[in-house]
């Protein structure tokens, strides 16, 4: 075996290098340092395999009207291998600290990476080898789950938006779960993204019945707000294709994040008429 056919061997056969997650997060904690708006979090820790780590956490405060905020909660890469989620909070967070008329009236908590030992391996479970969004609520032991499930008891969100990647997916679609008014939101939101990114049109979709890029079930598991939560949050899921350039699963994620913040808006503002 000649010495540059060694060296192939050694190379093919070592680990990818770590994400780093100071990397990724930090233009966002230099961005909090100077903003009115934005707040990092890093308080949220956990240990796996002997070291710690941080669950982090941002809030976003817009300009708000003397009315009680409303609360959102949005969360990414819950699944380690799905960047692009985390990316577009990224982009979407800068864009609102540009434009925080954007955000007006809601404290938004973001949660860009809920899985770090799986975005660091890019992988879809955690170094413990679990897949976290079957795990919620199911009294797991897995304790960045844990983290999330007294975040999102605790902060009694008036929405929840999480966001993934779907390999087996043709298109953009979106998950509606929770409140009535669910199906109201996510629509328009599918219209702002599929602007971008063409919507997924099949009837079946990751194995659940679908109508137009909306499926109404999912699997046991997903993070979502806890069982005996009232009055419900409203609850979506939204889905990019794993194909399309990274940044247009970026854009179009933010688009719809931007739908549903206004129409949200509008529905509070109509309803506070009736």
């Amino acid at each position: 075996m000649s010495t540059a056919t060694i060296v192939r061997t050694v190379a093919n056969h070592s680990p990818a290098p770590r994400r780093l997650l100071s990397e990724t997060l930090g233009p966002l904690d230099k961005l909090a340092v100077n903003s009115v708006n934005l707040v990092a979090n890093h308080e949220l820790r956990f240990t796996a395999g002997g070291e710690t780590y941080t669950l982090p956490r941002y809030i976003f405060i817009g300009p708000q009207d003397g009315n009680r905020p409303l609360r959102i909660g949005i969360f990414a890469a819950v699944h380690g291998d799905e960047p692009e989620g985390v990316h577009a909070l990224l982009a979407f967070i800068k864009q609102l600290e540009a434009t925080p008329e954007l955000a007006r009236g809601y404290s938004l908590t973001i949660y860009p990476i809920c899985n770090p030992t799986g975005f660091e391996d890019d992988t879809r479970h955690s170094r413990a080898g679990k897949d976290l969004n079957r795990e919620f609520w199911r009294h797991s032991a897995e304790p960045e789950v844990r983290l999330l499930e007294h975040e999102l008891t605790s902060r009694s969100f008036d929405g929840i938006i999480a966001l993934h990647t779907d390999d087996t997916s043709e298109g953009f679609y979106g998950i509606a779960q929770g409140a009535t008014l669910t199906k109201h939101l996510i629509e328009p939101a599918l219209v702002a993204a599929e602007q971008i990114l063409a919507r997924d049109g099949r009837t079946i979709i990751d194995g659940f019945h679908a109508l137009n890029g909306i499926i109404t079930d999912c699997y046991a598991g997903v993070l979502a707000a806890p069982p005996n939560a009232r009055p419900r949050p409203f609850e979506i899921i939204l889905e990019t294709p794993k194909m399309p350039a990274a940044k247009v699963k970026e854009a179009a994620f933010v688009a719809a994040l931007q739908s549903v913040l206004n129409e949200y808006r509008k529905f509070i503002a109509y309803a506070s008429d009736i």
